[in-house]
């Protein structure tokens, strides 16, 4: 798929980005059949692309075996149906390994993760996302957060540098985005993607989508795609009136419950996903599994949430 393609196929989505969470055995290793079911089920439910071993998928304790085992499997279960999208990162030696471990897996793209753990400067960073854009012939989007953040000029040379087609933002610095946005759009021709990259992604977006950014990740498509679709819908049509009503009777909510734990964003998540009757097991260290109550307020915020549903029928 070339970056035009996968440019094309992303920029008008059908359906949510899907981020699958990895699921583990009781053992603690992958459990490749209960990923592919996640997979399939999510593909089944509408998800509009497959981003796999990413942020959700705890690309952070994947071996690269184990990463490219899932990336290959994401690929078979969707057929070609919708794009998948996978996770590079750390350092650039090893971000350029993983780059070519989901080329040869079959991956469409990539999402070039934050470098690990090292506060750089811009030339640095740049240098970086054009080493990891040069090793595969992969479409690549890079992914604005924590060590990771840039200034309109550098975004405005990634958008130049072949193989970079996108930009995913989880800082949420809408004056920055804003500036980015059109720093681009004045210096380089063509189309350029921006996603809002934040966790719980739904609950910001509607702010996003004001300046024009219309694509977003979707965590909550992993446990209640039912919601996460309606809410797509809604957002895409322009009926704020839904999106209000999903937004302060179960993002919010669940937005909440997610800041009282740390690694939430992920742990809750696969939470959600057990409950729905798919055992992913739980969350590699160093995140930690919800306690107890947490996982009974989350299964409210979802029966609250598929209520608000049924009111449309």
């Amino acid at each position: 798929m070339t970056p035009a393609d996968l440019a094309t196929r992303l920029g008008i989505p059908s359906g949510p980005l899907f981020f699958p969470v990895t699921a583990y055995g009781p053992d603690g290793s992958v459990d490749l059949d209960a990923y592919r079911t996640h997979v399939r089920r999510g593909v089944e439910a509408g998800a509009a692309a497959v981003f796999a071993c990413c942020g959700t998928g705890e690309f952070h304790a994947l071996t690269p075996e184990e990463f490219e085992t899932c990336v290959r499997a994401a690929v078979q279960e969707t057929a070609g149906r919708v794009p998948v999208v996978a996770g590079a990162g750390y350092g650039t030696a090893l971000a350029v390994r993983y780059a070519r471990l989901a080329e040869a897996a079959g991956a469409d793209g990539l999402l070039a993760m934050p470098p690990y753990l090292v506060i750089a400067g811009q030339e640095g960073l740049l240098r970086h996302y054009r080493e990891v854009a040069a090793a595969t012939a992969l479409p690549v989007i890079v992914y604005q957060r924590d060590n990771a953040l840039f200034t309109p000029e550098t975004v405005v040379e990634l958008a130049r540098t072949d193989g970079i087609i996108g930009f995913k933002d989880g800082l949420g610095d809408l004056d920055l985005l804003q500036r980015i946005i059109s720093a681009v759009r004045t210096e380089v021709p063509g189309d350029f993607l921006y996603f809002n990259g934040l966790p719980t992604a739904e609950q910001t977006q509607l702010a996003y989508r004001g300046i024009g950014v219309t694509l977003y990740s979707s965590a909550v498509f992993c446990f209640a795609p039912e919601i996460a679709l309606a809410f797509h819908t809604a957002h895409r049509t322009g009926d704020d009136a839904t999106a209000h009503r999903l937004l302060d009777g179960f993002y919010r909510p669940f937005v909440e419950l997610r800041a009282q734990g740390r690694g939430y964003a992920v742990a809750l998540v696969k939470a959600g996903v057990r409950m729905g009757g798919l055992d992913v097991g739980e969350v590699r260290p160093p995140l930690h599994e919800p306690t107890e109550d947490h996982v009974k307020q989350l299964a409210r915020i979802i029966e609250r949430g598929h209520a608000l549903l049924d009111e449309d029928k």
